[in-house]
């Protein structure tokens, strides 16, 4: 492979064919100049950004290198963990989050994260990536970097896992935000966010949610079943009821009485725990 086009010191553009590619290693550019050809030994990541590849180059070219470094370390780290190749596109959307997030927090703005809960709750294995990659960024750098930024990591490995889109990954999670603000009101208490019951009740509204935007069936339920469920936790089906209604209204996901009837008991599990 011979070189294209130096990006900085650790990226380089190499072309084959018609086919433009990004080849990235420790020093793989230092002391080169184009045409040079690059040591196969040095050579860590190679891939090709398709409609992003322009955008990548440019953070390549524009940003600092312990930022870019982060972000590379941070992504092979999660596929080390997950067992799964993450979506290229990982590489444009952590990287620019990290360098905007570091530069906010080195000018003293807090950096909140309303999902944080919810993100615990329902990707566990992306949220304990975020926290070490808090104590990379800490290591590194010295910046104190709060519990709500391993949070919005935890989101990038979550959406980059499934190859789906971050706006959809939010929507998700702002929704089951929304359920808890909801029951808490209506229950005139704080549900405790690290109970399994909360997190049980989470996880079967992330599957149902996904069902509704998928257009896969619900499971059925036996109609004795509902109507036991019904009568005996009567607060909690119409708390469920209530739910649905508001998922219906807000975001016109329907659920079936069914479904309804199983939130019902996740939600009597929350009131006995109450």
């Amino acid at each position: 492979m011979r070189i294209n086009r130096i990006l900085n010191n650790n990226a380089v553009v190499v072309k084959e064919g018609n086919q433009e590619k990004i080849v990235m290693g420790p020093g793989i550019a230092f002391q080169k100049k184009k045409n040079d050809v690059i040591p196969n030994a040095k050579i860590e990541k190679i891939f090709v950004m398709n409609e992003g590849n322009e955008k990548f180059q440019e953070l390549l070219r524009t940003l600092p290198e312990e930022v870019i470094s982060l972000a590379e370390e941070i992504i092979s780290h999660a596929e080390g963990q997950l067992q799964v190749p993450l979506s290229d596109h990982i590489h444009i959307s952590l990287t620019d989050h990290l360098s905007f997030a570091i530069e906010r927090l080195k000018e003293g703005i807090d950096v909140q994260n309303k999902l944080l809960h919810e993100i615990k709750s329902l990707y566990t294995k992306e949220y304990q990536i975020g926290l070490w990659a808090r104590d990379l960024i800490q290591e590194r750098i010295g910046l104190t970097i709060p519990e709500d930024e391993a949070g919005h990591i935890a989101l990038h490995i979550h959406t980059a896992k499934l190859g789906s889109s971050m706006e959809n990954t939010v929507k998700q999670t702002t929704m089951l935000n929304e359920i808890v603000e909801l029951l808490e009101k209506e229950l005139d208490t704080e549900i405790d966010k690290d109970g399994i019951s909360h997190q049980r009740m989470i996880t079967h509204l992330r599957f149902a949610i996904t069902r509704v935007e998928d257009g896969v069936p619900f499971h059925d339920m036996d109609e004795d079943m509902l109507k036991l469920i019904q009568s005996k936790y009567e607060q909690a089906f119409s708390l469920s009821e209530k739910l649905a209604q508001f998922l219906k209204q807000e975001y016109q996901y329907e659920f079936p009485l069914s479904e309804i009837g199983y939130i019902a008991l996740h939600i009597q599990r929350i009131i006995d725990r109450i």
